[in-house]
């Protein structure tokens, strides 16, 4: 069984380009979670770093040919509304169609909202540059956020994953971000923030690939750890390994702190196992990625592993945590350089997959698993500056999902 819920993008505004209007709305559902004690049918998103688009796209699409040259640098994104940035969203699920009740904007403590430009650079790091519709470039931001994923934990309170630094938000329901947990050694790309900033997350964390940041996370039934999915390898030493790998990190944090606790290698599967993508042109290892995870009843996770137009969903037993040596950024050969064939690799199953259901668009990031087993499936809509409109999938698999 698979069906397409009714629902309706919520408007921003409408920008004047050379090919027409730009027409942005909402985009809310870069992950998705369910929050203990909520009534029935609410669920929660959350929203990326705002409208953005590929120079090359803005060029193609509405005329803007000045940002062309844009295109040569590499991770280059242009804002069309940078003063739109994160923020979370409850919605309700009634029958068939999904309803949003809230929006929240991420913000501190003095009612700042946070903006979605990239944080100051770090040394050794990658950055994306950002730039305006008339090409000039953005400033960073100590209180920029690309948020990615979400979980709730047994407070009420939710974590919120992000990609630029990558960092994890605690946020109240109401959009407070209460604290912001970074990599150990990079506090000085948030000097001035308004948000309390805490070494408190892995140095390593810092070698993610530009653009690949946290992306995923999922609490266990208990509430007490939470999981947390990079997007993709690390560049780990270097971009080489990231380029070469085929093995992904998640990390097992305690739910209240951040503390880490244990990391797994999830093995990635074969750019050629992607078939509506392999149809639309070459796919290489960096294309694969991670978009999404929820955990099971059992213990086990669903992970949604992707390109673009096709997406794979695995359980996965959580079996042998990585040797501690892993997590040593001084370590050789790194997770990165030895791959799928010298590391504990997670077992895995496919349990769907959207190459055999045309109906299903792309760019899936967002995935709950509702009361009755079925699978609650939305993609990212990047605020419909490329014409996207959020779609809301529910999915039964053959083999029933547990919640």
């Amino acid at each position: 069984m698979i069906r397409r819920l009714a629902w309706t993008d919520v408007a921003l505004q409408s920008v004047p380009t050379p090919k027409g209007e730009m027409a942005l709305h909402r985009s809310l559902t870069s992950g998705l979670c369910r929050r203990a004690g909520d009534p029935a049918g609410t669920f929660w998103g959350v929203g990326d770093r705002g409208p953005n688009i590929k120079p090359k796209d803005a060029a193609r699409r509405y005329g803007l040919d000045h940002l062309a040259p844009l295109a040569a640098l590499e991770g280059a994104k242009v804002m069309p509304a940078p003063q739109v940035g994160p923020a979370l969203a409850r919605f309700r699920l009634a029958g068939e169609r999904v309803e949003l009740e809230a929006v929240m904007p991420l913000h501190a403590a003095d009612g700042t909202p946070l903006d979605g430009l990239p944080p100051p650079e770090l040394e050794g790091a990658e950055t994306e540059p950002a730039f305006a519709l008339d090409g000039t470039p953005l400033p960073t931001s100590p209180d920029g956020a690309d948020s990615e994923g979400i979980a709730a934990r047994s407070d009420g309170m939710f974590w919120i994953a992000e990609e630029y630094g990558p960092s994890l938000l605690l946020v109240d329901e109401q959009g407070l971000v209460h604290r912001r947990l970074i990599p150990e050694g990079s506090a000085s790309r948030y000097a001035g923030s308004r948000v309390p900033v805490v070494e408190a997350l892995p140095a390593l964390a810092a070698a993610r690939k530009l653009n690949r940041g946290f992306e995923a996370l999922a609490m266990t039934p208990d509430l007490a750890t939470l999981y947390l999915a990079f997007q993709s390898p690390l560049a780990h030493p270097d971009r080489a390994a990231h380029d070469a790998a085929d093995v992904l990190r998640i990390w097992a944090l305690d739910a209240t702190s951040g503390a880490f606790r244990a990391e797994y290698a999830y093995p990635l599967d074969p750019p050629e196992s992607f078939r509506r993508d392999c149809a639309e042109g070459p796919v290489i290892k960096s294309d694969v990625k991670v978009s999404e995870i929820a955990l099971m009843g059992d213990g086990s996770l669903l992970v949604l592993e992707r390109v673009t137009l096709s997406t794979h969903l695995y359980r996965v037993e959580l079996g042998e945590p990585l040797p501690t040596q892993f997590l040593d950024p001084a370590h050789r050969p790194t997770l990165e350089q030895l791959g799928q064939g010298d590391a504990p690799l997670l077992a895995k199953t496919r349990v769907f997959s959207s190459d055999d259901h045309l109906e299903i668009g792309g760019d899936l990031e967002g995935l709950i698993v509702l009361d009755d087993g079925s699978l609650l499936l939305s993609n990212d809509s990047d605020y419909g500056t490329e014409g996207a409109v959020t779609q809301f999938w529910r999915v039964m698999t053959q083999a029933r999902v547990d919640s």
